[in-house]
Protein backbone atom coordinates (compact mmCIF):
# COMPACT_ATOMS: atom_id res chain seq x y z
CA UNK A 1 0.00 0.00 0.00
CA UNK A 2 2.73 2.46 0.94
CA UNK A 3 4.48 2.16 -2.41
CA UNK A 4 1.37 3.09 -4.37
CA UNK A 5 0.63 6.29 -6.27
CA UNK A 6 -2.68 6.55 -4.47
CA UNK A 7 -3.09 7.45 -0.78
CA UNK A 8 -3.43 4.30 1.36
CA UNK A 9 -6.79 5.40 2.87
CA UNK A 10 -8.22 5.67 -0.64
CA UNK A 11 -6.74 2.30 -1.61
CA UNK A 12 -8.58 0.83 1.36
CA UNK A 13 -11.77 2.49 0.08
CA UNK A 14 -11.16 0.92 -3.33
CA UNK A 15 -11.10 -2.56 -1.81
CA UNK A 16 -14.13 -1.75 0.31
CA UNK A 17 -16.31 -0.56 -2.60
CA UNK A 18 -15.07 -3.00 -5.22
CA UNK A 19 -16.72 -5.83 -3.31
CA UNK A 20 -19.80 -3.96 -2.17
CA UNK A 21 -21.98 -7.10 -1.97
CA UNK A 22 -19.54 -9.02 0.22
CA UNK A 23 -19.41 -9.18 4.00
CA UNK A 24 -15.62 -9.44 3.94
CA UNK A 25 -12.81 -9.39 1.40
CA UNK A 26 -9.23 -10.64 1.58
CA UNK A 27 -5.98 -9.19 0.28
CA UNK A 28 -2.27 -9.64 0.83
CA UNK A 29 0.05 -7.22 2.60
CA UNK A 30 3.03 -8.58 0.72
CA UNK A 31 3.05 -12.14 2.21
CA UNK A 32 0.55 -11.48 4.98
CA UNK A 33 -3.07 -12.51 4.26
CA UNK A 34 -5.49 -9.95 5.69
CA UNK A 35 -9.28 -9.84 5.81
CA UNK A 36 -11.20 -6.55 5.51
CA UNK A 37 -14.51 -6.77 7.38
CA UNK A 38 -17.36 -4.87 5.69
CA UNK A 39 -20.36 -6.25 7.57
CA UNK A 40 -21.38 -4.31 10.69
CA UNK A 41 -22.60 -7.36 12.59
CA UNK A 42 -19.26 -9.06 12.01
CA UNK A 43 -17.46 -5.92 13.19
CA UNK A 44 -19.52 -5.98 16.39
CA UNK A 45 -18.77 -9.67 16.94
CA UNK A 46 -15.04 -9.32 16.33
CA UNK A 47 -14.46 -6.20 18.41
CA UNK A 48 -16.94 -6.72 21.26
CA UNK A 49 -19.03 -9.89 21.44
CA UNK A 50 -16.23 -12.35 20.62
CA UNK A 51 -13.38 -10.20 21.91
CA UNK A 52 -11.70 -13.20 23.57
CA UNK A 53 -11.12 -14.65 20.10
CA UNK A 54 -9.78 -11.32 18.78
CA UNK A 55 -8.05 -9.85 21.86
CA UNK A 56 -5.02 -8.17 20.34
CA UNK A 57 -3.50 -6.10 17.58
CA UNK A 58 -1.07 -7.68 15.17
CA UNK A 59 2.29 -7.84 16.92
CA UNK A 60 4.86 -6.25 14.65
CA UNK A 61 7.50 -5.70 17.33
CA UNK A 62 8.26 -7.89 20.32
CA UNK A 63 9.83 -7.03 23.66
CA UNK A 64 13.11 -8.74 22.81
CA UNK A 65 13.45 -6.62 19.65
CA UNK A 66 12.30 -3.32 21.14
CA UNK A 67 12.02 -3.54 24.95
CA UNK A 68 10.18 -0.22 25.18
CA UNK A 69 7.54 -0.29 22.44
CA UNK A 70 7.11 -4.04 22.88
CA UNK A 71 5.98 -3.44 26.47
CA UNK A 72 3.49 -0.72 25.60
CA UNK A 73 -0.24 -1.24 25.99
CA UNK A 74 -0.74 -1.13 22.21
CA UNK A 75 1.84 -3.82 21.43
CA UNK A 76 0.95 -6.21 24.27
CA UNK A 77 -0.82 -9.41 23.42
CA UNK A 78 -4.21 -10.01 25.01
CA UNK A 79 -4.36 -11.74 28.37
CA UNK A 80 -3.92 -11.02 32.05
CA UNK A 81 -0.85 -8.83 31.62
CA UNK A 82 -2.59 -6.58 29.11
CA UNK A 83 -5.72 -6.46 31.30
CA UNK A 84 -3.62 -5.46 34.32
CA UNK A 85 -1.84 -2.71 32.40
CA UNK A 86 -5.09 -1.41 30.88
CA UNK A 87 -6.71 -1.33 34.33
CA UNK A 88 -3.64 0.42 35.73
CA UNK A 89 -3.63 3.15 33.08
CA UNK A 90 -7.39 3.72 32.73
CA UNK A 91 -7.69 5.92 35.87
CA UNK A 92 -5.38 8.45 34.19
CA UNK A 93 -8.27 9.49 31.95
CA UNK A 94 -11.19 9.74 34.36
CA UNK A 95 -13.01 13.07 34.43
CA UNK A 96 -11.46 13.93 37.79
CA UNK A 97 -7.90 13.24 36.61
CA UNK A 98 -8.44 15.16 33.37
CA UNK A 99 -9.76 18.11 35.34
CA UNK A 100 -6.50 18.04 37.27
CA UNK A 101 -4.57 18.30 33.98
CA UNK A 102 -6.80 21.06 32.60
CA UNK A 103 -4.71 24.00 33.82
CA UNK A 104 -1.52 22.48 32.37
CA UNK A 105 -3.25 22.15 29.00
CA UNK A 106 -4.68 25.67 29.17
CA UNK A 107 -1.22 27.09 29.89
CA UNK A 108 0.09 25.42 26.73
CA UNK A 109 -2.83 26.82 24.72
CA UNK A 110 -2.24 30.38 25.95
CA UNK A 111 1.45 30.04 25.03
CA UNK A 112 0.30 29.05 21.53
CA UNK A 113 -1.96 32.08 21.03
CA UNK A 114 0.47 34.51 22.68
CA UNK A 115 3.21 33.39 20.29
CA UNK A 116 1.18 34.11 17.15
CA UNK A 117 -0.46 37.29 18.45
CA UNK A 118 2.99 38.89 18.49
CA UNK A 119 3.51 38.25 14.77
CA UNK A 120 1.09 40.73 13.22
CA UNK A 121 -2.49 41.05 12.03
CA UNK A 122 -2.27 38.03 9.71
CA UNK A 123 0.30 35.28 10.08
CA UNK A 124 0.67 32.24 7.83
CA UNK A 125 1.12 29.09 9.87
CA UNK A 126 1.94 25.49 9.01
CA UNK A 127 -0.69 24.13 11.37
CA UNK A 128 0.71 20.61 11.75
CA UNK A 129 4.04 22.00 12.89
CA UNK A 130 2.34 24.44 15.27
CA UNK A 131 0.10 21.78 16.78
CA UNK A 132 2.97 19.33 17.28
CA UNK A 133 4.58 22.00 19.45
CA UNK A 134 1.34 22.34 21.42
CA UNK A 135 0.80 18.59 21.86
CA UNK A 136 4.49 18.11 22.63
CA UNK A 137 4.27 20.54 25.53
CA UNK A 138 1.04 19.06 26.89
CA UNK A 139 2.34 15.50 26.88
CA UNK A 140 5.70 16.57 28.29
CA UNK A 141 3.86 18.20 31.19
CA UNK A 142 1.02 15.76 31.89
CA UNK A 143 2.90 12.52 31.24
CA UNK A 144 6.52 13.29 32.11
CA UNK A 145 6.21 16.35 34.37
CA UNK A 146 8.50 18.40 32.10
CA UNK A 147 7.89 22.07 31.20
CA UNK A 148 9.09 22.71 27.62
CA UNK A 149 7.37 25.83 26.17
CA UNK A 150 8.28 24.91 22.61
CA UNK A 151 7.11 28.30 21.33
CA UNK A 152 9.88 30.03 23.26
CA UNK A 153 12.34 27.18 22.85
CA UNK A 154 11.44 25.33 19.63
CA UNK A 155 14.65 23.29 19.63
CA UNK A 156 14.22 21.81 23.09
CA UNK A 157 15.54 18.28 23.37
CA UNK A 158 12.15 16.81 24.28
CA UNK A 159 10.64 18.05 21.01
CA UNK A 160 13.64 16.90 18.98
CA UNK A 161 13.35 13.40 20.43
CA UNK A 162 9.60 13.45 19.82
CA UNK A 163 10.05 14.31 16.16
CA UNK A 164 12.61 11.56 15.73
CA UNK A 165 10.42 9.02 17.53
CA UNK A 166 7.32 9.79 15.43
CA UNK A 167 8.94 10.34 12.03
CA UNK A 168 8.04 7.35 9.87
CA UNK A 169 8.96 8.90 6.53
CA UNK A 170 11.64 7.63 4.18
CA UNK A 171 13.85 4.87 5.55
CA UNK A 172 11.91 4.77 8.83
CA UNK A 173 8.74 4.08 6.90
CA UNK A 174 10.44 1.11 5.26
CA UNK A 175 11.71 0.01 8.66
CA UNK A 176 8.17 0.07 10.03
CA UNK A 177 6.96 -2.00 7.06
CA UNK A 178 9.83 -4.41 7.63
CA UNK A 179 8.60 -5.03 11.16
CA UNK A 180 5.02 -5.50 9.98
CA UNK A 181 5.90 -7.97 7.22
CA UNK A 182 8.80 -9.93 8.76
CA UNK A 183 8.72 -9.60 12.57
CA UNK A 184 10.79 -12.77 13.02
CA UNK A 185 13.49 -11.51 10.67
CA UNK A 186 13.42 -8.15 12.44
CA UNK A 187 14.00 -10.08 15.67
CA UNK A 188 17.00 -11.91 14.21
CA UNK A 189 18.51 -8.64 12.99
CA UNK A 190 17.70 -6.83 16.24
CA UNK A 191 15.98 -3.90 14.54
CA UNK A 192 13.84 -1.93 17.01
CA UNK A 193 11.21 0.69 16.18
CA UNK A 194 13.02 3.41 18.12
CA UNK A 195 16.68 4.29 17.79
CA UNK A 196 18.98 3.74 20.74
CA UNK A 197 19.25 7.52 21.04
CA UNK A 198 15.49 7.92 21.49
CA UNK A 199 15.20 4.92 23.82
CA UNK A 200 18.05 6.14 26.02
CA UNK A 201 16.63 9.66 26.22
CA UNK A 202 13.22 8.53 27.44
CA UNK A 203 14.67 5.90 29.79
CA UNK A 204 16.89 8.50 31.43
CA UNK A 205 14.04 11.03 31.53
CA UNK A 206 11.69 8.61 33.30
CA UNK A 207 14.32 7.35 35.72
CA UNK A 208 15.38 10.90 36.64
CA UNK A 209 11.77 11.98 37.15
CA UNK A 210 10.98 8.97 39.34
CA UNK A 211 14.12 9.47 41.41
CA UNK A 212 13.40 13.18 41.95
CA UNK A 213 9.80 12.48 42.95
CA UNK A 214 10.86 9.88 45.46
CA UNK A 215 13.64 12.00 46.97
CA UNK A 216 11.52 15.15 47.23
CA UNK A 217 8.23 13.39 48.01
CA UNK A 218 6.58 14.94 44.92
CA UNK A 219 3.19 13.59 43.83
CA UNK A 220 1.79 14.36 40.37
CA UNK A 221 -1.29 12.37 39.40
CA UNK A 222 -0.05 11.53 35.92
CA UNK A 223 0.91 8.43 33.96
CA UNK A 224 4.26 8.02 35.72
CA UNK A 225 2.59 8.22 39.13
CA UNK A 226 -0.07 5.63 38.30
CA UNK A 227 2.45 3.16 36.91
CA UNK A 228 4.72 3.65 39.91
CA UNK A 229 1.83 3.04 42.30
CA UNK A 230 0.92 -0.12 40.40
CA UNK A 231 4.48 -1.38 40.81
CA UNK A 232 4.35 -0.80 44.56
CA UNK A 233 1.14 -2.79 44.82
CA UNK A 234 2.54 -5.69 42.77
CA UNK A 235 6.22 -5.62 43.68
CA UNK A 236 6.35 -9.35 44.47
CA UNK A 237 5.02 -10.24 41.01
CA UNK A 238 7.13 -7.60 39.21
CA UNK A 239 4.19 -6.84 36.91
CA UNK A 240 5.28 -3.26 36.26
CA UNK A 241 8.98 -2.87 35.44
CA UNK A 242 11.04 0.22 34.63
CA UNK A 243 10.67 -0.57 30.94
CA UNK A 244 6.89 -0.98 31.38
CA UNK A 245 6.75 2.53 32.82
CA UNK A 246 9.01 3.99 30.14
CA UNK A 247 7.37 2.08 27.28
CA UNK A 248 3.85 3.20 28.13
CA UNK A 249 4.91 6.78 28.80
CA UNK A 250 6.59 6.74 25.38
CA UNK A 251 3.46 5.23 23.82
CA UNK A 252 1.32 8.11 25.11
CA UNK A 253 3.85 10.56 23.76
CA UNK A 254 4.20 9.07 20.27
CA UNK A 255 0.45 8.44 19.93
CA UNK A 256 -0.50 11.94 21.03
CA UNK A 257 2.33 13.81 19.34
CA UNK A 258 1.29 12.97 15.79
CA UNK A 259 -2.36 11.90 15.79
CA UNK A 260 -3.64 14.79 17.93
CA UNK A 261 -1.75 17.39 15.92
CA UNK A 262 -3.06 15.89 12.66
CA UNK A 263 -6.64 15.85 13.98
CA UNK A 264 -6.39 19.52 14.96
CA UNK A 265 -4.87 20.43 11.59
CA UNK A 266 -7.72 18.80 9.66
CA UNK A 267 -10.25 20.53 11.93
CA UNK A 268 -8.72 23.96 11.36
CA UNK A 269 -8.65 23.38 7.61
CA UNK A 270 -12.37 22.60 7.66
CA UNK A 271 -13.09 25.70 9.74
CA UNK A 272 -11.11 27.82 7.28
CA UNK A 273 -12.95 26.55 4.19
CA UNK A 274 -16.35 26.44 5.93
CA UNK A 275 -16.64 29.95 7.41
CA UNK A 276 -20.32 29.45 8.28
CA UNK A 277 -19.31 26.62 10.63
CA UNK A 278 -16.52 28.72 12.09
CA UNK A 279 -18.85 31.67 12.70
CA UNK A 280 -21.41 29.47 14.44
CA UNK A 281 -18.71 27.99 16.65
CA UNK A 282 -17.41 31.46 17.54
CA UNK A 283 -20.92 32.48 18.57
CA UNK A 284 -21.09 29.49 20.90
CA UNK A 285 -17.71 30.41 22.37
CA UNK A 286 -18.88 33.98 22.93
CA UNK A 287 -22.15 32.87 24.51
CA UNK A 288 -20.37 30.38 26.76
CA UNK A 289 -17.43 32.37 28.08
CA UNK A 290 -17.96 36.01 27.08
CA UNK A 291 -14.88 37.70 28.56
CA UNK A 292 -14.19 35.13 31.26
CA UNK A 293 -11.43 32.54 31.45
CA UNK A 294 -12.06 29.11 29.94
CA UNK A 295 -13.32 26.68 32.57
CA UNK A 296 -13.35 22.88 32.49
CA UNK A 297 -17.07 22.51 33.24
CA UNK A 298 -18.26 25.08 30.69
CA UNK A 299 -15.94 23.68 28.03
CA UNK A 300 -17.39 20.19 28.38
CA UNK A 301 -20.90 21.61 27.97
CA UNK A 302 -20.23 23.11 24.52
CA UNK A 303 -22.41 21.04 22.18
CA UNK A 304 -21.49 22.62 18.84
CA UNK A 305 -17.77 22.38 19.58
CA UNK A 306 -18.30 18.67 20.23
CA UNK A 307 -20.16 18.37 16.91
CA UNK A 308 -17.39 20.12 14.96
CA UNK A 309 -14.69 17.86 16.37
CA UNK A 310 -16.82 14.75 15.86
CA UNK A 311 -17.44 15.64 12.22
CA UNK A 312 -13.75 16.30 11.65
CA UNK A 313 -12.97 12.87 13.11
CA UNK A 314 -15.57 11.30 10.85
CA UNK A 315 -14.26 12.85 7.66
CA UNK A 316 -10.59 12.60 8.63
CA UNK A 317 -10.18 9.77 11.18
CA UNK A 318 -6.71 9.55 12.80
CA UNK A 319 -6.30 5.95 11.63
CA UNK A 320 -7.58 4.54 8.36
CA UNK A 321 -8.23 1.17 10.01
CA UNK A 322 -7.93 -0.78 13.22
CA UNK A 323 -6.87 -4.39 13.33
CA UNK A 324 -7.35 -7.57 15.34
CA UNK A 325 -5.69 -10.98 15.30
CA UNK A 326 -7.71 -14.19 15.51
CA UNK A 327 -6.17 -16.35 18.27
CA UNK A 328 -8.26 -19.48 17.66
CA UNK A 329 -10.30 -20.93 14.78
CA UNK A 330 -13.44 -18.87 14.25
CA UNK A 331 -16.44 -19.55 12.03
CA UNK A 332 -17.00 -16.31 10.16
CA UNK A 333 -19.82 -17.70 7.99
CA UNK A 334 -21.35 -21.02 6.99
CA UNK A 335 -18.70 -21.44 4.31
CA UNK A 336 -15.61 -19.81 5.81
CA UNK A 337 -13.59 -20.34 8.98
CA UNK A 338 -10.79 -18.01 10.05
CA UNK A 339 -7.60 -19.80 10.95
CA UNK A 340 -5.66 -18.99 14.09
CA UNK A 341 -3.27 -16.10 13.47
CA UNK A 342 -5.31 -14.47 10.70
CA UNK A 343 -5.07 -10.68 10.58
CA UNK A 344 -8.37 -8.74 10.39
CA UNK A 345 -8.91 -5.09 9.45
CA UNK A 346 -11.85 -2.86 10.41
CA UNK A 347 -11.92 -0.22 7.59
CA UNK A 348 -12.61 2.94 9.63
CA UNK A 349 -11.88 5.44 6.85
CA UNK A 350 -14.18 3.68 4.38
CA UNK A 351 -17.01 3.22 6.90
CA UNK A 352 -16.85 6.90 7.84
CA UNK A 353 -17.30 7.85 4.19
CA UNK A 354 -19.85 5.25 3.15
CA UNK A 355 -22.92 7.13 1.80
CA UNK A 356 -25.18 4.34 3.06
CA UNK A 357 -24.39 5.46 6.58
CA UNK A 358 -23.35 9.10 6.16
CA UNK A 359 -25.29 11.09 3.57
CA UNK A 360 -23.10 13.23 1.28
CA UNK A 361 -19.99 11.99 3.14
CA UNK A 362 -17.49 14.45 1.68
CA UNK A 363 -19.49 17.41 2.98
CA UNK A 364 -18.29 18.81 6.30
CA UNK A 365 -21.52 18.98 8.29
CA UNK A 366 -21.38 19.11 12.11
CA UNK A 367 -25.17 18.78 12.23
CA UNK A 368 -24.69 15.04 11.68
CA UNK A 369 -23.81 14.97 15.36
CA UNK A 370 -26.61 17.05 16.84
CA UNK A 371 -28.71 15.24 19.45
CA UNK A 372 -31.38 14.12 16.99
CA UNK A 373 -29.09 12.88 14.23
CA UNK A 374 -26.64 11.24 16.61
CA UNK A 375 -29.42 9.01 17.92
CA UNK A 376 -30.10 7.85 14.34
CA UNK A 377 -26.48 6.96 13.59
CA UNK A 378 -25.99 3.29 12.76
CA UNK A 379 -23.76 1.57 15.35
CA UNK A 380 -20.24 0.66 14.22
CA UNK A 381 -20.21 3.23 11.40
CA UNK A 382 -18.36 5.85 13.47
CA UNK A 383 -15.30 4.79 15.43
CA UNK A 384 -12.51 7.40 15.24
CA UNK A 385 -10.76 5.94 18.29
CA UNK A 386 -11.47 2.30 17.53
CA UNK A 387 -14.10 0.19 19.25
CA UNK A 388 -14.40 -2.36 22.03
CA UNK A 389 -11.91 -3.17 24.81
CA UNK A 390 -8.97 -2.39 22.50
CA UNK A 391 -10.19 1.12 21.67
CA UNK A 392 -7.89 4.08 22.31
CA UNK A 393 -7.47 4.57 26.05
CA UNK A 394 -6.49 8.22 25.63
CA UNK A 395 -9.46 9.45 23.55
CA UNK A 396 -10.89 11.70 26.30
CA UNK A 397 -7.45 13.23 26.82
CA UNK A 398 -7.13 13.92 23.08
CA UNK A 399 -10.58 15.50 22.89
CA UNK A 400 -9.96 17.74 25.89
CA UNK A 401 -6.70 19.15 24.54
CA UNK A 402 -8.40 19.70 21.16
CA UNK A 403 -11.32 21.60 22.70
CA UNK A 404 -9.03 23.82 24.77
CA UNK A 405 -6.83 24.94 21.88
CA UNK A 406 -9.72 25.45 19.44
CA UNK A 407 -11.55 27.72 21.88
CA UNK A 408 -8.39 29.61 22.79
CA UNK A 409 -7.46 30.04 19.10
CA UNK A 410 -10.89 31.17 17.97
CA UNK A 411 -11.09 33.75 20.74
CA UNK A 412 -7.90 35.29 19.37
CA UNK A 413 -7.98 34.56 15.63
CA UNK A 414 -10.11 33.95 12.60
CA UNK A 415 -8.77 30.92 10.73
CA UNK A 416 -8.60 31.72 7.00
CA UNK A 417 -7.28 30.15 3.80
CA UNK A 418 -4.12 31.65 2.29
CA UNK A 419 -2.70 31.46 -1.22
CA UNK A 420 -0.90 28.16 -0.58
CA UNK A 421 -3.83 26.46 1.15
CA UNK A 422 -4.71 23.35 -0.84
CA UNK A 423 -8.43 23.38 -1.68
CA UNK A 424 -9.76 20.75 -1.84
CA UNK A 425 -7.38 19.02 0.50
CA UNK A 426 -5.64 15.96 -0.96
CA UNK A 427 -4.22 13.09 1.06
CA UNK A 428 -0.57 12.12 0.98
CA UNK A 429 0.52 8.96 -0.82
CA UNK A 430 3.46 8.57 1.56
CA UNK A 431 1.80 8.11 4.93
CA UNK A 432 -0.25 5.13 6.06
CA UNK A 433 -2.85 7.19 7.91
CA UNK A 434 -4.61 10.34 6.62
CA UNK A 435 -2.30 13.33 6.23
CA UNK A 436 -2.33 16.31 3.87
CA UNK A 437 -0.36 16.01 0.63
CA UNK A 438 0.92 19.60 0.78
CA UNK A 439 0.67 20.25 4.49
CA UNK A 440 -1.76 22.47 6.38
CA UNK A 441 -0.84 26.06 5.57
CA UNK A 442 -3.49 28.46 6.91
CA UNK A 443 -3.77 32.05 8.05
CA UNK A 444 -4.42 33.23 11.60
CA UNK A 445 -6.07 36.64 11.36
CA UNK A 446 -6.15 38.51 14.64
CA UNK A 447 -9.65 39.29 15.89
CA UNK A 448 -10.42 42.83 16.93
CA UNK A 449 -13.26 41.49 19.05
CA UNK A 450 -15.04 38.19 19.51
Amino acid sequence: MLTAKRPPPHLLEDFYYQYHNERYVGFYQFLLPTLIIRDLDLIKNITVKDFETFPEHRTFVTEDVDPLFGRSLFAMKGGSRWQTMRATLSPTFTSRKLKGMFEFMLDCATQFTAHYEKQGELVEVEMKQAFTMYTNDIIASTVFGVNCNSFQNPDNEFRQMGREATDFSGIKNMKFMFHAIHPLLAKLLGKGIFSEKVSSFFRNLVQSALKMREERNIVRHDVLHLLTEARKQNEHNAIVTDDDITGNALLFFTAGFDTSSTMLSFTCHELAVNPDVQHKLVREINDTFQDSKISYELLLGMKYLEQVISESLRKWPPSMQTDRVCVRSYKLSETFTLEKGTNVWIPIFALHRDPRYHLDPLKFDPERFNDENKRKMVPYTYMPFGVGPRSCIGSRFALLQAKIILVEMLRAFEIVPVEKTQIPLQLSCHTFNPSAEKGFLLGLKRRKNL
